[in-house]
């Protein structure tokens, strides 16, 4: 599929600041809650369909195939003007008040060790994971509700000629949380750490198979990987290291070097403060960290005086000086932020996602003080 030279242009700069050169500017693009583009639109007057990746013409975007791991439809539990609660292909049971931003894990059908040790998985390699529309809880069930989404190849294909396109994967630990939920893996991993860590194995690997499956449905189509996996909260780890090295970074790595054999750079997504385990990442050869969360004390500039070029920054602007909508205090965190550029190896995105409490009128400021000042050379 032909590709636009802005599209080509952008390819250019995202691989660029990957490899640590210095492109012709820094890269930018976001995740956008719902709320927030609906709020965009209504403050800067745009129509009903317009969204900030075409209006900003930003330089990338994450696409999600089916990850469920069982494919079905959901089942309506209840459903009213107000909230929707479903059951989804984890087995999870999940509230989503319409006015409120995130959905809520109410109940989780596999809650012994038991039960996740016989449940069966369906094929990673499903055909309908990438071809067929259908439900899935990644896409359906966030800080919007959606039945029946897209086929993921026609989003791929849509997206094509004018983004870089990443696809996405979750690893072992973002299952668990949405498969048995956060509680029981942690309480788990102290009660029954061998019988876990032979699940985590096991889910390890089917979504390793599914990764790979999912770049062979793309057929050349995705420019990159993400891989989603949470792990630590605002102070640290949500669990011992060692742990996480025993059972988690063996298939985070096999995912990253797959990606690599066929040259897909890879960007890991992880909230909280992973500080213990970055040189982990590092050692692996993992292309860039999102999304450096400055609530649980990152800093992308620190981090690259430390680290120097071993890894890139994707993320690290502090959501919540955007929310203030004071110009002043958002230019300066976002000049200072950018000279996390300098040698390439950053891409200018929040420090998660840009929620409804930004405004409209913000976040045009800041694509704008970007585009101003994130051209190389960097004279800031």
């Amino acid at each position: 599929m032909e590709r636009s030279e802005k599209c080509l242009a952008k390819l250019d700069r995202m691989n660029k600041a990957l490899r640590h050169e210095e492109p012709d500017r820094v890269p930018i693009s976001d995740f956008f809650w719902g709320g927030f583009v609906r709020r965009w639109r209504s403050e800067l007057g745009l129509p009903d369909d317009a969204s900030p990746y075409d209006y900003y013409d930003l330089d990338w975007i994450v696409t999600t195939p089916n990850m469920d791991p069982l494919i079905r439809s959901f089942e309506t539990i209840r459903e009213d003007d107000k909230e929707v609660v479903v059951k989804t292909g984890f087995l999870a049971t999940l509230r989503k008040r319409f006015d409120f931003p995130m959905p809520e894990f109410i109940a989780f059908d596999t809650d012994t060790i038991e039960k996740l040790q016989t449940l069966k998985f369906d094929d990673p390699a499903d055909p309908r994971r990438f071809f067929s529309a259908g439900d899935n809880q990644i896409a359906g069930v966030g800080d919007g509700f959606e039945r029946n989404s897209p086929a993921w190849i026609e989003t791929i294909k849509k997206l094509h000629k004018d983004f870089p396109v990443y696809g996405s994967i979750i690893e072992c630990s973002e299952c668990l949380t949405r498969l048995i939920g956060q509680e029981n893996a942690l309480f788990w991993m102290g009660m029954y750490p061998d019988e876990l860590g032979e699940q985590i194995n096991r889910i390890g690997s089917f979504y390793l198979e599914s990764m790979k499956a999912q770049i062979k449905a793309a057929d050349g189509l995705l420019d990159g990987m993400v891989i989603w996996g949470d792990v630590a909260y605002k102070q640290t780890m949500l669990f011992d290291p060692e742990y996480w090295r025993e059972y988690f970074k063996p298939w985070v790595q096999q995912m990253i070097e797959e990606c690599h054999r066929n040259h897909l750079p890879v960007i890991y997504h992880g909230c909280g403060n992973v500080e213990l385990i970055l040189e982990d990442f590092m050692e692996m050869q993992l292309d860039a960290y999102n999304p450096l969360e400055v609530k649980a004390g990152l800093d992308a500039v620190k981090l690259k005086e430390k680290y120097g070029n071993r890894l890139a920054y994707c993320g690290n602007n502090d959501i919540q000086v955007w929310e203030t909508g004071d110009k002043e205090l958002i230019k300066k965190d976002v000049l200072r932020k950018l000279q996390a550029g300098k040698n390439g190896g950053f891409i200018f995105q929040s420090d998660h996602s840009v929620s409804s409490s930004v405004s409209g009128p913000t976040y045009d400021y800041i694509v704008k003080l970007v585009r101003e000042y994130g051209k190389y050379p960097l004279k800031i």
